[in-house]
C-alpha cells in the first residue's frame, strides 16, 4: 500500500460523494496522538460546491493550476492547545502538527486504498487561508489537499505531465542511524 501511494497533479473529472471522502476522515479519526487529543480538524469543499473557489484562493498559483480539476479541497488545521483528562486548563501541545501529520498520513492511505488520490501542499498563503475560512488563531493551518481520481494529466503543463509519476525514495540508511547524531545527517 505504502509504495503504490503517491501525490499526482493530474486529476480526472470524476466528483467525489461526501460518504466516500467521510470514510478518508474515518480513517484520520483512528490516527494516535498525544494524551489522545486528536487535534486535527478538517475543512472541505467539493468542487460542485460555491465554497470551492475560496478554498482555492489561498493556494499559490502554481497549484492553483492543477488543483482546480480535483474533486475536493481541503484543509488540515491543529489545535495548538488541549485539556489533558481530569484537568481544567488548556495546556499547550508540542505535538500537534505532528499527530496531525498522522492524520494526514491515514487520510492519505485510505484515499489510495479507495481508488482516489491525495495531494498535500504547503504553497499557499497561510494568512489568507486562516482569513478566508475564518480560522481562529488557537489552530495552525498545516496544510491543503487536492483529492481526486488521477486523471490522464491532459489539462497539466507539458513540463508537469512529464512529472505525473511517482517521486524517488531515499533508502533507509540516508535517514536511519544507530546511536549518536552521525555527521552524515549534516548534509
Amino acid at each position: 500500500m505504502f509504495v503504490d501511494r503517491w501525490s499526482p497533479r493530474g486529476f480526472s473529472q470524476d466528483p467525489i460523494s461526501e460518504p466516500i471522502l467521510n470514510t478518508f476522515f474515518e480513517a484520520a479519526r483512528w490516527a494516535p496522538s498525544a494524551f489522545n487529543s486528536q487535534p486535527w480538524r478538517f475543512l472541505y469543499a467539493l468542487r460542485s460546491q460555491s465554497e470551492f473557489q475560496a478554498f482555492l484562493a489561498p493556494l499559490i498559483e502554481f497549484n492553483q493550476g492543477w488543483a482546480r480539476h480535483a474533486a475536493a479541497l481541503v484543509y488540515l488545521l491543529s489545535r495548538k492547545d488541549f485539556t489533558p483528562h481530569g484537568k481544567t486548563n488548556a495546556q499547550f501541545s508540542r505535538t500537534h502538527s505532528f499527530d496531525s501529520g498522522a492524520a494526514w498520513a491515514n487520510f492519505a492511505n485510505q484515499a489510495m486504498a479507495a481508488g482516489w488520490a491525495a495531494h498535500g501542499m504547503s504553497g499557499f498563503d497561510v494568512d489568507r487561508a486562516r482569513a478566508v475560512l475564518k480560522v481562529p488563531k488557537t489552530f495552525a493551518v498545516e496544510i491543503a489537499i487536492a483529492v481526486g481520481r488521477k486523471g490522464d494529466g491532459a489539462h497539466l503543463a507539458p513540463t508537469l505531465a512529464q512529472r505525473e509519476q511517482p517521486s524517488a525514495r531515499s533508502p533507509v540508511g540516508d535517514f536511519v542511524a544507530s546511536g549518536l547524531f552521525p555527521d552524515r545527517f549534516k548534509s
